[in-house]
């Protein structure tokens, strides 16, 4: 049956301490069953806030596609596979944690640089467990001036390009745009989606007006309109599976 669901963004989870802001689409901080809450395949959908300085110390992953969207600032990444890099707004990053991974994640300004990181990140499942880890960056800032919907990564192969970067789910695609106002963008429609405002004001079809931090969850629906009333940044999964 089809379904839109719209949470305000104080309705999300809120986890913080003296250098992170995180505010959860799932419950994430200390859940450790994230299927329980998951929408399509949609894990973790985190937006956080860190201050200068401070960020994630070398932690482990496994079995994982982790993408990672930076709105403001950038992120310092290691890993184990001896991959890293900085990721900064228009840079997508996924990393494959596959057999195991360890990484550390920081917001790349220091202390005395006093600028905070603020970002997105997003977990969705593999379909093949155990494959060896992996990593991808693609500067995607050029197709996001076109106020156009760009798949930014998937599995999909309808959208395998250039300007996609592939994950390890055949079941999922991430979109991002980047909105002038009175531009407007159409949701995919699909068994699954998930409808991010991260940055600005929009009118959402149907549902009225939604600020930044609010989510709309669909099932087996789309097509809507949203359309920028402000400058604005959307963030849309489209998924044709669900791990529940």
């Amino acid at each position: 049956m089809a379904q839109v669901e719209v949470i305000a963004s104080g309705q999300r989870r809120r986890w913080w301490n003296e250098w992170l802001d995180s505010r959860q689409s799932f419950p994430v901080t200390g859940n450790f069953v994230l299927e329980d809450h998951a929408h399509g395949l949609l894990l973790v959908h985190n937006e956080d806030v860190v201050g200068p300085g401070e960020g994630f110390d070398t932690h482990q992953h496994r079995d994982t596609e982790i993408l990672t969207w930076v709105l403001e600032g950038s992120v310092v990444h290691q890993d184990s596979a001896g991959n890293s890099g900085v990721i900064h707004p228009g840079l997508a990053q996924r990393m494959s944690a596959g057999s195991g991974i360890l990484h550390s994640e920081r917001n790349g300004a220091g202390l005395r640089e006093r600028e905070r990181l603020h970002v997105v990140q997003m977990w969705i499942p593999p379909d093949t467990p155990g494959v060896d880890p992996s990593y991808q960056e693609l500067d995607i800032a050029e197709e996001l001036r076109r106020n156009v919907l760009v798949p930014v990564a998937s599995g999909m192969p309808r959208y395998r390009s250039e300007t996609a970067i592939g994950i390890g789910n055949r079941h999922a695609t991430f979109h991002v745009a980047r909105l002038d106002p009175g531009h407007s963008i159409t949701v995919p429609d699909a068994p699954y989606g998930h409808v991010f405002i991260a940055r600005g004001t929009v009118g959402y079809e149907g549902h009225g007006v939604l600020d930044q931090g609010d989510v709309v969850r669909l099932t087996a629906t789309g097509g809507h309109r949203v359309t920028a009333m402000t400058a604005a940044e959307v963030l849309i999964w489209e998924m044709d599976a669900s791990v529940r």
